[in-house]
């Protein structure tokens, strides 16, 4: 039974994240906008990096009512982007579509920019206050307030709790206990249970709590994932312009790239490099707009321009931190994929160390992936329930993630692939819709802070 199911939704996926639909609708949309634009992503990146750094503090302001700083909820974004698909996603992209598979993650990322930019306006544009006075916003609330459709706002609040709050939180809980179980040998269940007691210390905390969690630890972890690869390509230095050849070859002659090790072909280079790319840099999902909409900024392009380093980063220097390490220790055996290919490069690259090492930066990132995501969910159970919805919606949580670390989730891993992309479809529809806002946002931000 269980095994049919799975077939089913399966079968459903390949259609929602074949080459057919969300695909060319998410790269659709990022073309749109980057068109209308006017390149906004090249022509405004830096006055991005300034406007997300120029201020930068891991001590700042303690959020509250108002909402957070704007790197707060950067930082809250990054942490639900920066996850196991950074170290997996990019694995599995290579591992099936071949080198040239990160050239596609690379053009979506790209076009991801401009789509990101747009979600970030309308989340600042349409966002409110709850019942108790504290700012929300994302997408259920532009859609409901911009579109003026509650029905379709209430589909995609329902799909994301499902899809990232409940589900999604339990294949993350399920990667940090499948990789501790690895290097340490400790029992699943013990690992839940701790992951759910952490996560419920942030979770009571609010949005303060949050906020002080992910302004921290996301640059923390970042780095040290980030040294660790860097030590990895200094000590193989010679592989790094190869290996830039081999993404470009791959791109257009996958057979080439890997000698045939890897039977893909252009077609499946680019879908699993666009489909990868979007599900780890998460632009147009829907998703992150919720921890821009708190950010307290005059303007809403102010927070757009932030959003477009949050995608910056998680492709461009995460992401490509695990591909790079993947070809210059030449790990790619056309067989292991996933979490277990970034595992074995980690491990040529440092020794045995390298097992520990991936263990611990995914737990990092997986964690900081839970609270991004918890809080994406709360938004939205505040939409359709208000305040009152918080506390069992947390304890449901704590729950899921118990349960994830000890269950064998490919069902689940199927389940949420599929509630993300039926939440995407509602948000697609809503950027369109009010796609006019998003050149006013950057109208009324230019006239009022001239170049």
């Amino acid at each position: 039974m269980m095994e049919q199911l799975t077939k089913i939704v399966s079968e459903i996926n390949g259609f929602l994240w074949g080459m057919y639909c969300l695909i060319p609708l998410l790269c659709g949309v990022g073309i749109y906008f980057t068109l209308k634009l006017d390149f906004i992503q090249i022509r405004r990146f830096g006055l991005a990096v300034k406007s997300t750094f120029g201020g930068l503090t891991l001590h700042g302001e303690r959020a509250g009512k108002q909402g957070m700083s704007s790197f707060q909820s950067l930082a809250t974004a990054i942490a639900a982007q920066v996850g196991t698909g950074n170290l997996a996603g990019a694995a599995t992209a290579i591992a099936m579509g071949g080198p040239g598979a990160i050239f596609w993650m690379w053009i979506a990322a790209f076009f991801g920019m401009a789509t990101i930019f747009a979600e970030a306006v309308l989340a600042q544009t349409y966002k409110t206050t709850d019942d108790q006075g504290h700012v929300t916003g994302g997408p259920a609330y532009y859609i409901s307030k911009g579109l003026g459709s509650k029905k379709l706002a209430a589909f995609f609040s329902i799909s994301i709790i499902i899809a990232l709050g409940f589900i999604g939180n339990m294949v993350q809980s399920n990667s940090i206990a499948d990789a501790f179980q690895t290097a340490f040998s400790l029992p699943p269940l013990l690992i839940g249970v701790i992951i759910s007691a952490l996560a419920a210390f942030v979770f009571f905390g609010g949005m303060g709590r949050i906020a002080a969690f992910t302004e921290k630890v996301v640059p923390i972890m970042a780095a040290l994932y980030l040294l660790g690869g860097l030590i990895v390509l200094l000590a193989n230095a010679s592989h790094i312009i190869p290996a830039l050849k081999m993404v470009f070859v791959g791109a257009f002659d996958p057979a080439a790239a890997t000698g045939g090790i890897i039977g893909a072909g252009v077609k499946e280079a680019m879908r699993y490099g666009v489909a990868r790319g979007l599900f780890s840099n998460e632009a147009g999902m829907g998703s992150t707009p919720h921890a821009h909409a708190v950010a307290k900024v005059k303007y809403p392009a102010q927070q757009g321009f932030v959003a477009i380093v949050g995608v910056f980063v998680d492709t461009f220097i995460v992401l490509n931190m695990t591909a790079f390490v993947i070809f210059v220790t030449n790990s790619i055996d056309g067989s292991t994929t996933g979490i277990a290919l970034t595992q074995k490069a980690f491990e040529s690259g440092l020794g045995s160390f390298g097992i520990t090492f991936v263990a611990i930066c995914l737990f990092f990132f997986a964690f900081s992936t839970i609270i991004g995501w918890y809080f994406f969910g709360e938004q939205n159970i505040k939409y359709l329930f208000g305040t009152k919805g918080t506390t069992p919606y947390r304890l449901i949580v704590m729950g899921f993630i118990v349960l994830g670390s000890v269950l064998q989730v490919d069902l689940v891993w199927e389940l949420a692939d599929m509630f993300n992309g039926l939440m995407v479809l509602p948000n697609l529809i809503a950027l369109i819709g009010l796609s006019k806002i998003v050149s006013m946002a950057l109208r009324d931000y230019d006239a009022n802070n001239p170049r």
